[in-house]
């Protein structure tokens, strides 16, 4: 019997820290050996700690909160991350001491100055002053280093602008700040750099970080990837289908679409290469169904968790808001997958060679606890930390169960570091957005876009969201998910609001497209790390990507203009009519782009096929039933045709 599959042996050779490392900055750190290593160990050990009992035992009044998280932050990424990402292998220059050495300064003198800050609000002294600009200059620098320079640069422009107010003209026009009052403003204060990106990354984000790298240390990831290959591994195209089951499971450990890519493309595209899928289709399946990965409930990444403070709605009412998006997100990629394997006439691969979904239930079934468990607990009326919280703990827990899942305490002290270092990036993305926001509130600037948006638009919502869709994309190709959704919610959310779409809406909107910008060339990261494992082209994987998501594109347009998909308004009734028809649609709209659905279609067909699943995508029933119709037409004349060329075909074999 051939030997079977499974993640330990296929994900052999193949480098992935270094893939990871040459798309993603987040992993081009130093990688120590020696009492160095320990050093930085035991700084994000005791990070986490202290995380955890805030959340054990409440958190501290909001600047001794936040003010220290930021600063262990600073402190870690000038200690990993070298000024040039190509200079990872050397040691620490000096000036990297001096930098965690005024990092500590500007986060410790909260602590000590603390009351005296209070009562010094709006009249702070030169001291404030001085330790206010060295606190903002260390954030754009730390998240040059983690991020790139595209926050950093947006950030920069936005300090500029705060500045030279009177100098820009009409909308834009303000009567500008001082660097005083720009400075304090930023650090001393909880509007801008201390505001509510990082306020929601001190308490409920870094905690749901550390519960998905335990959840990493359990060997859940390997679990989900095997049992997507017993589930779908045998079916047409097998391997790619298994790819999108494991990336829409494995999104509830990663909330990166690279860190997803990699992770789970060191097994699946091999795989999909080994049955005959063209490289720059395996990778960008990958690709794809990775980066929706941060769109699948419950942990959602970073963003969904500072949704809730934007939109002042409990987070289990934004994760349900979004699994219908996310599903048929999924579809679409699933739908374009078969009708590539069937196009393509690819098999899936024996059952002989593949994992037993029996056996891989029977025996780990339990590390599906946690996250069942951190459902429940945020459905019970939890607050999203005490939640990670109970989860972590759950985790740990059941890892007892079975010898080779078990964590022990250099599982944990390891899980809490992981978890830490995972922090860094979302720390960073939050306080430079943070510095966005903050500016985009003292100037009044928000509403002045929002209604420079509406206005250029003329009030059209199809324009608005054009606008907002290519502002998000454009975006998310330079920055990560959680600074893009904090600006977008800052300024193009509310313009989404003022012409008709409901907050849940709008808010799913920023966030959907921002995360598509990881598969949306010519920056289509998550397909660049695709290609690194498949060895094709960068580019061309990227459009391929693309076109396997072009249902998904469409779907942020649907629920934004028929929010019955993102529960607002919804009865059963509507809501189950709704997601059969959007269903049906997604597979319309992927038998149009793709050119096949029993057969292959011609030009008219495709045509046609595209708009009725657009018609049955969209919330109306008068609609619905035309496209239904035409649909269920051209499929009985595809179908019919395939059956006259399946006789055809055995004639000239007979």
């Amino acid at each position: 019997m051939a030997e079977k599959f499974s993640v330990k042996n296929l994900s052999q050779g193949i480098d992935s820290e270094s893939i990871m490392a040459q798309y993603d900055r987040e992993f081009a750190y130093r990688r120590f050996q020696g009492p160095m290593k320990y050093i930085v160990s035991t700084i994000a050990i005791v990070w986490a700690i202290l995380q955890l009992y805030t959340a054990a035992f409440g958190v501290f009044p909001p600047t001794l909160q936040r003010a220290p998280h930021v600063g262990f932050a600073l402190v870690l990424i000038f200690l990993l991350y070298p000024f040039r990402t190509k200079n990872s292998d050397k040691g620490i220059p000096w000036y990297d001491y001096i930098l965690v050495a005024l990092s500590l300064m500007v986060s410790i003198y909260h602590i000590i100055e603390y009351e005296g800050i209070i009562y010094r609000v709006g009249l702070f002294n030169k001291t404030d002053t001085i330790i206010s600009v060295i606190a903002v200059l260390l954030v754009l620098e730390a998240t040059r280093r983690i991020a790139g320079p595209v926050l950093v640069t947006l950030a920069s422009f936005f300090l500029l602008y705060a500045y030279f107010g009177p100098y820009f003209p009409g909308l834009f026009s303000h009567r500008g700040y001082n660097i005083y009052r720009i400075a304090t403003y930023g650090w001393l204060q909880t509007e801008s750099i201390l505001g509510i990106p990082i306020m929601v990354s001190s308490t409920f984000i870094f905690l749901f970080l550390v519960f998905a790298s335990f959840l990493k240390k359990t060997g859940i990831g390997d679990w989900l990837t095997d049992l997507a290959l017993a589930v779908a591994g045998h079916a047409t195209g097998g391997p790619a289908k298994a790819a999108v089951v494991a990336s829409a499971t494995q999104g509830t450990v990663s909330g990166s679409s690279v860190a997803n890519t990699v992770g789970t493309g060191s097994i699946t595209i091999p795989l999909m290469k080994s049955i005959g899928y063209r490289s720059e289709f395996a990778a960008a399946v990958e690709a794809a169904a990775s980066t929706g990965g941060q769109l699948m409930p419950p942990i959602m990444g970073a963003a969904a968790f500072i949704m809730t403070e934007f939109t002042n709605l409990p987070y289990i009412t934004i994760a349900l808001s979004a699994a219908i998006p996310a599903i048929l997100y999924f579809t679409g990629i699933f739908v374009m997958v078969h009708l590539e394997a069937k196009k393509t006439g690819l098999k899936g691969l024996p059952k002989s060679q593949l994992p037993s979904a029996k056996k891989l239930i029977k025996e780990k079934w339990f590390l599906s606890l946690p996250i069942f468990g951190i459902i429940y607990f945020l459905a019970s009326g939890q607050s999203p930390m005490k939640a990670a919280f109970y989860g972590i703990v759950l985790t740990i827990l059941v890892s007892f169960i079975r010898k080779d899942t078990r964590i022990g305490f250099k599982g944990i002290l390891e899980g809490l570091e992981d978890g830490a270092r995972s922090a860094l990036p979302v720390v960073m993305a939050c306080a430079s957005a943070g510095i966005i926001v903050g500016v985009v509130t003292l100037t009044g600037l928000g509403l002045k876009l929002a209604h420079g948006i509406v206005k250029l638009s003329a009030g059209n919502i199809y324009l608005t969201m054009v606008f907002t869709m290519i502002a998000s994309i454009i975006l998310g190709m330079g920055m990560p998910t959680t600074a893009n959704y904090i600006i977008q919610a800052t300024i193009a959310a509310p313009a989404l609001v003022t012409v008709g779409v409901p907050v849940i809406a709008a808010h799913l909107f920023v966030f959907y497209f921002g995360i598509i910008a990881d598969i949306t060339p010519p920056v289509a990261l998550a397909a660049f790390a695709g290609s690194g494992i498949a060895g094709s082209n960068p580019f061309k994987t990227g459009i391929q990507a693309s076109k396997l998501a072009f249902a998904a594109y469409l779907v942020p347009y649907i629920f934004a203009t028929s929010p019955v998909l993102v529960l607002y308004e919804a009865t059963p009734l509507k809501l189950t009519i709704a997601l059969i028809t959007a269903l049906i649609g997604m597979v319309g709209i992927g038998g149009g782009v793709s050119g096949f659905l029993v057969t292959r279609c011609k030009s008219w067909e495709r045509i046609l096929l595209f708009a009725t699943g657009l018609g049955l995508v969209v919330v109306n029933w008068r609609v619905n039933l035309v496209a239904g119709a035409v649909f269920a037409l051209i499929y009985l004349l595809l179908r019919n045709r395939a059956r006259k060329e399946d006789m055809k075909l055995r004639e000239q074999n007979a």
